[in-house]
């Protein structure tokens, strides 16, 4: 019986558990399926499996609670990086209206483009014309721009880049733990799938302690 239709790995976990505890402790169970091959030993097989499963398992988790937890950092730093710009590229557009030179210096005269590693391009160039222009700089303050906002811009867009990279290590974890734990539930599915299988042969005459492991009865 292996856990096809289960609702949650976690679910399938605790049945398991409950299996492999009940069939060490319950006398009946214990001493009818030592004498179908399921010995000490061979339930100690099981149990190693499920021990390794349940490590995965949870590390899986703990992944994907980082990969979670960094998506949101760099997220946040893209947001704060592109309000700003947002900002600052809709104020240059107003001084430098009328000279098409400078608003493709500034690599503003087009529209924006949808990708990240454009958009970003595209602000790296205007904050990295910004800074060493204090000409192009002096205008754009006019307009109510604080000047160390543009600072803030350039450390954002090393921020925003080293959060992205973050981000794109944990994916990559967080995927190789999920085939580590799809490879173990595998294995401890298959061999639950046996164990439950010759469980319900030898307990035929005691159908009612299938439920000691998990199993459901007809009534």
């Amino acid at each position: 019986m292996a856990f096809k239709k289960r609702t949650t790995e976690a679910a399938a976990l605790e049945q398991y558990r409950v299996s492999l505890e009940n069939v060490k402790t319950q006398p009946t169970i214990s001493s009818t399926m030592t004498e179908y091959g399921y010995t000490p030993e061979v339930i100690g097989v099981g149990e190693n499996l499920f021990a390794n499963t349940l490590l995965v398992y949870n590390s899986n988790k703990t992944e994907d609670d980082e990969t979670s937890a960094a998506k949101a950092v760099f997220k946040g730093k893209l947001n704060l990086l592109t309000s700003l710009y947002r900002a600052h590229r809709k104020k240059a557009k107003v001084v430098f209206r009328n000279d098409p030179v400078t608003l493709n210096l500034l690599g503003i005269g087009g529209s924006q483009p949808d990708s990240y590693v454009n958009r970003m391009g595209m602000m790296k160039k205007f904050y990295a014309e910004i800074s060493s222009n204090e000409e192009l700089r002096t205008k754009i303050i006019r307009l109510k721009v604080a000047e160390e906002e543009f600072g803030q811009a350039s450390s954002l867009i090393v921020e925003t880049e080293t959060a992205r990279a973050d981000y794109l290590r944990e994916i990559g974890e967080s995927e190789d733990m999920t085939k580590q734990k799809d490879t173990a539930f595998a294995e401890l599915d298959d061999w639950m799938s046996e164990f439950y299988a010759v469980a319900k042969i030898a307990l035929e005459d005691h159908p009612q302690l299938l439920e000691a492991l998990g199993l459901s009865i007809r009534s």
